[in-house]
């Protein structure tokens, strides 16, 4: 019996010997266990901001020219009209404000699609007229152009190749003094226009037209 308890006494002995070493490696082991923390960044660098790992935006695609919607074709702005004038005007006779009509003399064509047909009517008005008075003084008589109708459509028209203010004067300033060349007759000074005399207009925007019926 004393051998036994002996043996007990030793063990206990050598488990309290051993304890204090066991604590001494918990903390050790433990460390080996934690993930290794990241490398440090070189001197200078610093963490990459958020912003960097964000993939670039796509850059915004380049609004598309202007194009006829289906259906139609585009009528440019600066095509030629030849128009004719649908009634007689004199400057004896004329207000301003009057109505004038036009009459288109030929197709209007975008390539080879008719976009209106000869005999479709334009509009205009005139803006001054002065009969012929004292001392000789000759009559004065300007139009302005407005719309060529196609259908249920008004095509914008204006007397200039260019648009208004590019050679700083108006459409009407220069739709008066084209009025010569094309055979404008003067009767006792005072300016008057027949029926059939001819005028070229010009598109004043450009507009999308189905094909003329």
């Amino acid at each position: 019996m004393n051998d036994t308890l002996k043996a007990i006494f030793l063990a206990l002995l050598l488990v309290m010997q051993g304890l204090p070493q066991l604590r001494a490696q918990l903390p050790t082991q433990a460390a080996a266990q934690q993930p290794a923390p990241p490398p440090a960044q070189p001197s200078g660098q610093g963490t990459a901001p958020a912003a960097a790992l964000v993939p670039a935006a796509t850059a915004p695609a380049p609004a598309p020219a202007t194009a006829a919607a289906p259906g139609t074709v585009l009528l440019p702005e600066g095509t030629d009209v030849p128009l004719a004038f649908d009634e007689d005007i004199s400057s004896k006779t004329a207000a301003e404000g009057d109505p004038v009509a036009f009459v288109l003399t030929d197709d209007l064509k975008v390539g080879n699609v008719v976009v209106a047909k000869a005999g479709c009517h334009a509009f205009g008005e005139v803006t001054h007229a002065e009969k012929s008075g004292m001392m000789g003084k000759a009559g004065d008589l300007s139009i302005r152009l407005n719309y060529l109708k196609t259908g249920n459509v008004k095509v914008k028209l204006r007397g200039t190749k260019g648009k208004e203010g590019e050679s700083g004067v108006t459409s009407t300033v220069v739709l008066t003094v084209l009025f010569g060349p094309i055979g404008l007759i003067k009767h006792g000074k005072n300016i008057d226009i027949k029926k059939g005399t001819s005028l070229k207009a010009f598109v004043g925007d450009d507009i999308s037209l189905p094909p003329a019926a």
